[in-house]
């Protein structure tokens, strides 16, 4: 695959750049172009390198035609990225499964302490100089609670030994890690229908595809336990974000902490200022670290593809 010349489109570290440029690829950053602009642009370049907010459609990669030869994603998700289309196309998609391992792990670690401790509202509340609310801000410990993890890849594995550091007995569902391999690594596998009434906490680890939209729903709170607590540093979507307000209003749910959502930026203001819920803006792979992972990464790829190697982060539409 020969891959000349690359479009980066969104902020991505310059290790990225740089690397590029060490191997001899020439390279353009164009931040914050149109739909239109890129579709002019994209023509020219054999490869397109994004993050998040650039929106690589089936438009996009047809204008890209023939040259267009590979779209690379600094992240793990590529729900911005139409894979069918490129596909079709014979446009290779590659994104960087490791590189934000380790921050999305450590941000989901961060929503459940602050869901369990009213970390937020009591930082509001002092801030206001309200420090009588403290007495309506009585939290859990995590020591010897339940938390289901759904979805035992890469980030789930790490939730799970960071939590199993606190006490908590970690149950677990993927259906593609056996239980005796889910065992391995302290979690017990069992199937969805076990998890929901034994669950403490609830934790989704799952990409959104239609077997996982709103997969938690109306249905499966009826069936939670009294007073569990649902965190998504995932996908929005997959958590039925109506459901979980219901849930919350009645009491059932005791608590949410919420970084993606179905629409972004969000639209649900009762959801979001529900007195027990936390949330924050997209930023679990947010870290200084895990964009510095994402752009070496995304650069390896793109080089390997280049020179003939097979890359490791190939996504198949």
């Amino acid at each position: 695959m020969h891959i000349a010349k690359v479009l980066i489109t969104d902020n991505i570290d310059e290790i990225c750049t740089n690397s590029l440029r060490s191997a001899g690829i020439h390279v353009d950053v164009k931040v914050g172009l149109t739909k239109e602009q890129l579709v002019a642009d994209i023509s020219q370049y054999d490869a397109l390198v994004v993050r998040s907010q650039t929106k690589v459609t089936a438009d996009v990669i047809q204008a890209g035609k023939p040259q267009l030869k590979l779209v690379g994603r600094a992240g793990t998700g590529v729900d911005n990225i139409d894979l069918k289309a490129a596909s079709a196309a014979g446009v290779m998609v590659l994104n960087t499964p490791m590189g934000n391992t380790m921050s999305a792990a450590e941000h989901t670690c961060a929503m459940i302490m602050a869901c369990s401790r009213n970390i937020p509202q009591g930082n509001e509340a002092l801030k206001a100089g309200n420090w009588k609310l403290r007495s309506k801000l009585m939290g859990n410990e995590l020591y010897e609670k339940t938390i289901g993890i759904i979805g035992l890849g890469r980030i789930g594995r790490e939730v799970a030994t960071r939590m199993q550091a606190f006490g908590m007995k970690t149950i677990g569902y993927d259906p593609l890690v056996p239980p005796q391999a889910s065992k391995e690594f302290g979690v017990e596998g069992l199937s969805l229908e076990q998890i929901w009434p034994q669950a403490d906490y609830l934790t989704i680890h799952v990409p959104l595809i239609p077997q996982t939209k709103n997969l938690l729903c109306d249905d499966v709170f009826a069936k939670c336990k009294p007073g569990f607590r649902v965190v998504n540093v995932a996908r929005g979507g997959v958590v039925d974000e109506d459901a979980l307000l219901r849930a919350l209003q009645s009491g059932r749910c005791a608590g949410a902490a919420l970084d993606v959502f179905a629409e972004e930026p969000p639209q649900n203001a009762a959801l979001l200022q529900h007195p027990r819920m936390v949330a924050t803006p997209h930023l679990g792979a947010s870290t200084v670290e895990g964009q510095q992972r994402c752009a070496a990464e995304i650069a390896a790829e793109v080089v390997n593809a280049s020179q003939g190697k097979t890359p490791n982060g190939i996504v198949k539409g």
